[in-house]
């Protein structure tokens, strides 16, 4: 009797992983998250990026300022993680979280930071997020920049109109070095950005958060 063929090696990894992004992922190949067990997912949608995390124990929390994204993630959880709280997942502001201080072990903040009114809003997101990482937490992000692509996009610190048309509020190396050192952070990787052919730049800015476990 002949043997039913393998899945296809991207049905199997889709099926452990969901949709994460592949700079988060390379995270966890590093073992960036073997001893951060409490995640928050701030600004995490549908949850493309929580399934392995869901299916694998991890303590996870969400937020997001769309409530049909919420209710479709708690519907994700409850398959994954049945034993966790719905209530594990709000609908609400980035600049206004409902966690203690130094709550979560790791803080994944994924496309959303772009989305900012304004410098003010940005630091308002930033210092919350901050806040309920723990010492030693881990704070990754993902967000539109200038970084070779200045000439195109203009100066960092406001919103502007991406080469592909979308409109973003873009940061530069400069301003996440700058707030890297306010927050008292350190840098875990060197600030890395991808350039999507001459049409937008996606940096992925990963920090720790000084203090002791």
């Amino acid at each position: 009797m002949e043997r039913p063929p393998p899945p296809a090696p991207s049905a199997e990894l889709r099926a452990s992983f969901g949709e994460i992004d592949v700079y988060l992922f390379d995270q966890l190949l590093r073992g960036r998250f073997d001893r951060r067990r409490r995640i928050l997912d701030a600004g995490c949608g549908d949850g493309r990026n929580l399934p392995y995390f869901l299916s694998r124990g991890f303590d996870c929390f969400g937020i997001d300022r769309d409530a049909s994204a919420i209710s479709r993630i708690r519907g994700v959880a409850a398959q994954y993680a049945p034993h966790l709280p719905a209530d594990h997942f709000h609908a609400g502001e980035l600049d206004d979280l409902p966690w203690e201080a130094a709550s979560m072990d790791a803080v994944i903040c994924s496309a959303v930071l772009h989305f900012s009114s304004d410098t003010a809003h940005f630091g308002r997101m930033i210092d919350e997020m901050w806040r309920v990482l723990a010492p030693d937490g881990l704070f990754f992000a993902r967000l539109a920049s200038n970084i070779g692509l200045e000439e195109a996009i203009g100066p960092a610190g406001r919103r502007a109109r991406l080469p592909d048309g979308s409109d973003r509020f873009i940061v530069d190396e400069r301003m996440l070095m700058e707030w890297t050192g306010r927050l008292g952070g350190r840098l875990l990787d060197p600030i890395k950005t991808t350039i999507v052919q001459q049409q937008r730049c996606m940096t992925t800015w990963c920090l720790v958060k000084a203090g002791e476990v």
